[in-house]
């Protein structure tokens, strides 16, 4: 495929004058006649992608408001059902499913049949094990096409699909499925990692020892394991039959539960978001089609087209990728490390496998980009990217820098290699999140770029940057909030029976008529945001103390909770200070008991805890030994207000001493920060 084929955008633009007589002057016009009218909005998205159901709707939205807003009413939908509607005409186009790798390099495809048939014999294993709606599937698996497969025969049954990836310790996998009660884990007992096999039976054994609720074990192995699991992925996926030829997904309520995610907050445990079917069918086509321009693989228009967006399967944008497929079009995977190894580091890794799967939209994570550019990664050593359309960066804040550097690189590449699209290579850099699996900024390929900067707010997303007082500004940084309902918002979360924690998550900010004028609580999504005057956007970083490393969100206290279990550590406190593109710099400060050196083997031993309760994704850049934590008078640990002077706030519009219980320890947090800024500054 060669670009500049017609945008989606326009070919949906067209649409609307054509049957629905609408006609916009600009892209905003558009947009916010998307956000005024969410009923004509929406069901001009569910015709356009000619979403079926058995039954009809009543209306697009029963009732207008945040959280509780009820879509499509009385619609019937099914995600895989969705996804194997382009097995027949994908396959004629000799087009495959998805392309897969690892770290050894070796491409294998899965047919669009073979998808279909795969998951069909999964669903009816798991259906004859007793697995009814509802019931809950966990699963501790790579990004590999098996995943995908296990995940499509869930939906397809109404189960309810969770996952974790394998570079996840047993606690932190502990924390998040013990919530949800699953009566099936699907697990690895390997993974493979910047050259290394790691070995994951104890964890697994840990798994099924931690989760009583767990009645079925199925096992993805490399080899046959010494001990006899319940069952072998292998072995399931592997069959054949009528049954199997003549299954179909099940036909579901548009809001039945398809997966459980987790965010994680800066208290308790890991959030579990439950998302529905239909409101991740019809935001995700609405996000991948007119907003990140990937098209149908065997459409004229975008013929050819391959989707890859590393991540591994526990980043939203796993959920992301596999939404490629609800739209006909061939996902590239890869499951492995982005830059080699930590004694060979090769930041062109990804680029080869770009070159070699012949994938024509690549995303990443904004670190991914910048750690490239450092490197000064030669891309025409990759192979042959002349596919390569478009660029794709969410996770972090994309810098300015980092997007000229690739622009520059791209430009040169396309003077040899003839590619069009290269000259200017268009970005579709994303802003959204786990919290409702799809994104509020992204990207217009009609619309003009400038490199640090997201073109949009996206069609549907009422966004908007709060000031101090609770209003709207253009040109400020300030608090990113959602003031319209979309579908893909959480159900609610798993075990939270009055809706008390999803209100605190997002709508404690801005509570119902929180400024007086009547208006319902508004979404506070966690974001520095400045809308400019031409309307693209600048993210800044998060605006909560939620730790963002690398694109993958982790709550402050899962990390206390690793850190604090050893006996020398008395209490302690971490902040993140991605902003702007600048690298993720992570301190963590510790009180140790008397007698306790901050010494080389005790920085090994706070490291070991972490990587043992989490994951090493979430080891701090630096350790430092403090006497006290700051804390106010409740007893809280004030992690925004050290993060807010470590970007160089003043302290009186940050700390209120008044209300802290030792305002005496703050010298040294404003020495600190004095010259940590003095050293960046430098």
């Amino acid at each position: 495929m060669t670009a500049p084929f017609v945008p989606q955008i326009a070919l949906y633009r067209t649409w609307l004058a054509e049957k629905r007589g609408l006609t916009f002057s600009s892209y905003e016009d558009m947009r916010q006649w998307s956000v005024r009218d969410l009923d004509g909005f929406w069901r001009s998205i569910w015709d356009y992608y000619d979403l079926q159901s058995p039954t009809p709707f009543a209306t697009v939205i029963a009732e207008r408001k945040m959280p509780g807003a009820v879509w499509f009413p009385g619609a019937q939908v099914n995600y895989a059902r969705q996804v194997f509607r382009h097995v027949e005409a994908a396959n004629a186009a000799g087009l495959p499913a998805i392309v897969s790798a690892g770290e050894d390099g070796r491409l294998t495809e899965t047919s669009w049949p073979e998808l279909r048939r795969k998951a069909a014999a999964l669903a009816l294993h798991l259906k004859d094990k007793g697995i009814k709606p509802g019931d809950r599937i966990a699963a501790y698996l790579p990004n590999i096409p098996e995943t995908i497969i296990a995940f499509l025969a869930a939906a397809s049954i109404g189960a309810v699909w969770s996952v974790c990836a394998p570079d996840m310790a047993a606690p932190a996998v502990i924390d998040r499925f013990k919530q949800i009660e699953p009566k099936v884990l699907i697990a690895c007992d390997a993974v493979r990692y910047a050259g290394r096999r790691h070995d994951r039976k104890d964890v697994v054994a840990e798994l099924r020892r931690s989760l009583p609720t767990v009645e079925h074990v199925i096992l993805h192995s490399e080899v046959v394991p010494p001990a006899a699991p319940d069952a072998l992925l292998s072995d399931i996926v592997a069959m054949t039959g009528a049954a199997i030829d003549a299954f179909e997904p099940s036909w579901l309520p548009f809001d039945h539960p398809l997966w459980i995610v987790y965010s994680s907050g800066t208290t308790g445990l890991p959030k579990p978001i439950v998302h529905g079917h239909g409101g991740i069918v019809i935001v995700v086509l609405a996000l991948l089609g007119l907003h990140n321009d990937i098209g149908c693989s065997y459409h004229p228009n975008s013929s050819g087209e391959r989707y890859h967006w590393y991540s591994s399967t526990g980043w939203i944008m796993w959920n992301s990728q596999v939404g490629g497929l609800l739209g006909g079009t061939t996902c590239c995977i890869f499951d492995g490390s982005p830059g080699g190894t930590k004694d060979n580091p090769d930041w062109t890794t990804l680029w080869r496998f770009v070159a070699q799967s012949k994938a024509t939209f690549f995303g990443a994570g904004a670190a991914f980009f910048a750690n490239c550019a450092k490197a000064e990664v030669d891309l025409a050593a990759a192979g042959d990217l002349s596919r390569l359309r478009c660029l794709g960066s969410t996770g972090s804040p994309l810098s300015a820098d980092t997007q000229g550097w690739f622009n520059a690189r791209f430009a040169t590449l396309s003077a040899t290699n003839g590619s069009k699209a290269q000259a200017d290579i268009w970005w579709a850099n994303i802003s959204g999140g786990t919290d409702f699996a799809g994104a509020f900024i992204g990207g217009n390929r009609e619309l003009p770029q400038t490199p640090g900067a997201m073109q949009c707010r996206l069609l549907g997303a009422a966004v908007e940057a709060f000031n101090d007082q609770g209003r709207a500004v253009t040109g400020e940084v300030g608090e990113l909030v959602c003031t319209e309902p979309m579908p893909s918002m959480p159900l609610y979360f798993w075990n939270d029976k009055d809706g008390a924690r999803y209100r605190a998550s997002y709508f404690e900010t801005y509570p119902d008529n929180f400024d007086g004028s009547g208006r319902g609580p508004v979404w506070r999504h966690g974001d520095w945001l400045k809308v400019n005057a031409d309307g693209s956007c600048v993210i800044y970083g998060r605006s909560d103390a939620t730790i963002n490393r690398h694109g993958l969100r982790m709550g402050t206290s899962e990390l206390y909770s690793a850190i604090e279990a050893l006996p020398e550590v008395l209490d302690s406190l971490v902040v993140d200070l991605e902003y702007l593109g600048r690298d993720s710099y992570m301190p963590l400060f510790v009180v140790l008991r008397d007698g306790v050196a901050l010494d080389d083997a005790m920085e090994a031993k706070i490291n070991k805890a972490i990587e043992i309760g989490l994951s090493r994704r979430f080891l701090p850049n630096e350790i430092f030994a403090v006497a006290e934590i700051p804390r106010t008078l409740s007893g809280k640990k004030q992690e925004l207000p050290i993060k807010k002077l470590l970007l160089g706030q003043a302290v009186e519009k940050v700390i209120n001493k008044e209300a802290m219980a030792n305002p005496g320890c703050l010298g040294w947090y404003l020495a600190f920060a004095r010259d940590y800024l003095a050293r960046t500054a430098a």
